[in-house]
């Protein structure tokens, strides 16, 4: 092992948290080193691919990891291990890059409503689930949400969203135009007495902080943007940390182990580089921000005299509350091209079904959907329709700009047995024991979902397609994509495994700052929600560690 020079604070994960948190640190003058396990990419060095990206059916998977040197596992009903190898929706993977899904993602720039954070106030108990509130408010956060609207940037105007949450500032940029399909269907959703609005964007619909305004590319997700107008950490604030000097992003590094001495304090961690040497960076703050997934599993494989079964989890919640997003909608088939190809596809949006439905907790939005590549589209079929041979082709050529989806993330509920854990048996390349899947979503996901789905049928009606069919979700498992919650925020120890401010119970110099820290998904992409907590997790280790600053000098 390499013994590397002290430093204030290590940052693993370059994502939508860990980056913002890397600025926020270095800007403030501490010594920063964020640990990335995949590499800087870009539009040039992964050109649109689609035979790669889309047979890999997983968004960002372009971008790696490398599966047969990352494998994980599952555990069935039965006990039956199976490992996982490959880049399919069973995997649960980001993209492993800096940036991380910050790169590939659609861009969506979602606030969450109030109700998201008093799920249980609003909702009471819910049987079989771990539903909860958060331990802070909607207004907590709000000012966070408005700096990552700012400094990572979004287009749109909550003026004719009636369901958007309260601000205090507008979106740094004005919204979208929608394209064909969206103005059709924002026609039909009017016309239903319902609230359609220009989805948010991390993306410059004009040129901003020095960045081009987008140029519309059609296949712009699962891939880097060519302009560099879609927004991520990758060309904002890690960039910004980097200027400062006090910030080096070290790519190519697999974290194994973040060392707790019997003191019950974090004292760095151990990594092995690109060449496969194995290294001990010692730092006076740890934040992990790899991920649901791997952020649950890294604190599992730190074990120490205080922490036997996993840094913070003495009290059995890491890896616990596993939730992602069920995908739910429908399809209507039109008798004319409605689809003009203009990226990314998704344009317009609905959140009237997002809270307050009879015998529904909490909801979802519903928004036209992204393209779809030739190669994705080949599933994309009425029931009963051919999936090979010349009427499956002839149904290709004729449809693929005809069909419409309209589909939204539901709210998953949580629960105590989707989790993740770590193999026994497999290991990974550098002998590290894997993520390994158990428990199914719950139940009610799947009822919330046919919800959704039938008010996203009757809209494509409403436009007149001449044939519609619904895609309903919610069964299996969750964490997917949108992973959440396995290092759930709280106020009590015993039921959760950070703090407000996403400090381990019980290490006071380890935090989290992704979306493990989230306790309830809500129905909309948390991207933006992530980075808001990253300002909001940044900000307080900041203020809290002055300390360490003052005794630099």
């Amino acid at each position: 092992m390499i013994n590397n020079k002290h430093i204030n604070a290590v940052v693993i994960g370059a994502g939508a948290g860990g980056g913002v948190v890397a600025k926020e640190l270095a800007t403030k003058g501490y010594s920063v080193i964020v640990l990335e396990r995949g590499n800087w990419v870009g539009y040039g060095k992964h050109a649109n691919d689609e035979l790669w990206n889309q047979n890999t059916q997983v968004l960002g998977a372009t971008f790696g990891p490398d599966f047969k040197k990352n494998p994980r596992s599952r555990i069935d009903t039965r006990g039956k291990e199976t490992i996982i190898n490959r880049g399919n929706h069973g995997y649960g993977n980001v993209a492993a890059c800096v940036g991380s899904g910050t790169v590939s993602y659609g861009a969506m720039g979602w606030r969450f409503m109030e109700e998201d954070f008093k799920m249980r106030s609003t909702y009471g108990l819910v049987e079989g689930s771990t539903l909860d509130d958060w331990p802070i408010s909607y207004q907590d956060l709000e000012p966070y949400y408005e700096k990552a609207e700012w400094e990572i940037g979004v287009s749109g105007d909550d003026s004719k969203n009636p369901f958007a949450p309260p601000r205090k500032k507008p979106q740094p940029m004005p919204a979208f135009e929608n394209n064909k399909e969206g103005k059709v269907l924002e026609s039909a959703a009017k016309r239903l007495g319902w609230n359609p609005f220009s989805i948010p964007m991390l993306r410059n619909s004009v040129p901003f902080d020095g960045r081009a305004g987008c140029i519309r590319n059609s296949i712009c997700i699962g891939n880097a943007c060519p302009v560099s107008a879609k927004n991520g950490t990758h060309n904002t604030v890690i960039p910004k940390a980097i200027e400062t000097e006090n910030c080096e992003v070290k790519t190519g590094c697999i974290v194994a182990e973040v060392i707790v001495d019997d003191q019950g304090k974090a004292t760095g961690v151990k990594y092995f580089d690109e060449h496969d040497q194995g290294h001990i960076q010692t730092a006076d703050i740890v934040v992990i921000s790899a991920s649901a997934n791997e952020t649950a599993r890294l604190l599992l494989n730190s074990k120490s005299k205080f922490f036997p079964n996993g840094a913070g989890n003495n009290n059995d919640w890491v890896g616990r509350n596993l939730q992602g997003h069920a995908y739910t909608g429908a399809f209507g088939l039109f008798d004319y091209d409605i689809l003009d190809q203009a990226g990314p596809g998704a344009t317009m949006a609905i959140c009237d079904f997002n809270h307050h439905n009879d015998g529904i907790i909490g909801g979802g939005l519903l928004a036209n959907e992204f393209n779809r590549l030739p190669y994705r589209f080949r599933n994309v079929r009425p029931p009963g329709a051919s999936k090979w041979g010349m009427e499956h082709k002839n149904f290709q050529r004729l449809n693929y700009k005809r069909i419409s989806q309209f589909v939204g993330p539901i709210q998953e509920m949580p629960n105590f047995e989707s989790r993740v854990m770590v193999s026994p048996t497999v290991k990974d390349h550098w002998g590290i024991p894997v993520v390994q899947f158990s428990g199914a979503r719950h139940p009610l996901d799947h009822e919330h979902c046919k919800f959704l789905s039938e008010k996203a049928e009757l809209l494509l009606k409403e436009a007149g397609a001449v044939e519609t069919w619904q895609s309903v979700g919610g069964k299996g498992q969750g964490g997917g994509q949108h992973q959440a919650g396995t290092a759930r925020m709280g106020n009590d120890k015993q039921t959760s495994v950070t703090n407000k401010y996403g400090q381990v119970h019980d290490i006071d110099n380890l935090f989290i700052a992704d979306g493990s820290l989230i306790p309830n998904n809500a129905g909309f992409n948390p991207s933006l929600t992530i980075m808001a907590l990253g300002f909001w997790v940044g900000e307080y280790i900041g203020e809290s560690f002055k300390h360490l600053l003052t005794a630099k000098k």
